[in-house]
């Protein structure tokens, strides 16, 4: 098993140098943050606007590899150099970061297990009306972008708090201003936080149970007259308890790898929900970054997201190993 974990890793750390190297180099081809310039009046002289690139790194007119090699150098160093607006890129890396942990892992731990349980429910009731239920649902949370998903949500809790006559969802920012004032203190900012976390958790979380479910009802619609299955029932196992410990189990092993694979989608789909919340975490630097040109912002959050998707290939790699006993005894000689 670390043996084998050991090899995964290495070629993550591979994967993670190529990825990030690439997601640099198409920043720099593709954006121009000499373009912030263009708009201001008066517009600074040419010179100071080269001088201010050069000094940044973010000259459009310098050598790309020449722009590449100060870029990964201080990368090396643990450096994501400075923002077009000359601030240290990493101070608001971590600050930024911070918010988005505070949003996507819940979203992504509800949405994943409320997915495959409701998947596998389908499955055993198949054909039968809580699974006609459970797959329209989620096919219909599927035809609906995130973006939309969020709108749709907002639109309801406003519908909602019209009809109660209290604010019971709140959906801009992580919390209102003077939330702890209150009479209630430390417990009345806490509960303010949980109303504005309430509906960007949502939305990750319905989008992530769409895919997990149709997916883990699909695999475990094969396993369920599975040989093992049937010998489990005829050694006295109930049919519940076969299907949990023997079919489900089964079942998971190739959801783990699924797993990997939407991380990706995951990643975006908080992109959208930050920047409609109004949370000010990756997803919204990130965008806001493209429309300014800066590269070197754009790379550093790339950076974060390829390391934060392999090392969901990793996690995925460790729970295959653990619920398939094959990859910790190795191949038999």
């Amino acid at each position: 098993m670390a043996a084998f974990l050991l090899r995964r890793l290495s070629g993550y750390l591979v994967l993670a140098v190529l990825a990030a190297s690439l997601a640099y180099l198409l920043a720099a081809t593709a954006l121009r943050p000499r373009s912030n310039f263009d708009g201001r009046i008066p517009r600074p002289p040419e010179a100071v606007i080269e001088a201010h690139l050069a000094r940044l790194n973010l000259d459009d007119r310098a050598p790309l590899a020449e722009r590449y090699g100060t870029w990964a150098a201080g990368v090396a160093r643990g450096d994501f150099g400075r923002t077009w607006e000359d601030r240290p890129v990493n101070a608001e890396l971590w600050r930024r970061l911070g918010v988005s942990l505070r949003l996507i892992p819940l979203g992504a731990l509800l949405g994943g297990v409320l997915g495959v349980l409701l998947g596998a429910y389908a499955a055993v009731r198949h054909g039968r009306a809580a699974d006609r239920l459970i797959t329209f649902t989620s096919c219909l949370l599927l035809a609906v972008p995130v973006f939309v998903l969020a709108v749709l949500l907002q639109m309801v809790a406003s519908k909602v708090n019209e009809m109660t006559g209290v604010r019971l969802f709140e959906w801009v920012g992580e919390s209102g201003p003077g939330a702890s004032d209150g009479p209630f203190g430390v417990l009345g900012a806490l509960g303010d936080r949980a109303r504005h976390l309430l509906l960007p958790t949502a939305t990750i979380a319905l989008a992530q149970l769409a895919l997990y479910s149709r997916y883990q009802r699909g695999l475990m619609l094969d396993v369920l007259h599975a040989d093992f299955v049937r010998t489990a029932r005829a050694k006295g196992l109930r049919r519940r308890d076969a299907l949990l410990r023997h079919g489900l189990r089964t079942a998971l092993i190739p959801m783990t790898t699924y797993f990997a694979y939407a991380f990706g989608l995951l990643l975006l789909g908080a992109m959208f929900t930050e920047k409609l919340f109004g949370w000010h975490g990756m997803g919204e630097w990130l965008v806001d970054a493209i429309t300014q040109g800066d590269v070197n912002v754009v790379a550093a959050v790339d950076c974060v997201a390829v390391c934060a998707v392999l090392l969901a290939g990793l996690a995925s790699d460790l729970v295959y190993g653990i619920l398939d006993p094959r990859v910790r005894t190795g191949p038999r000689p």
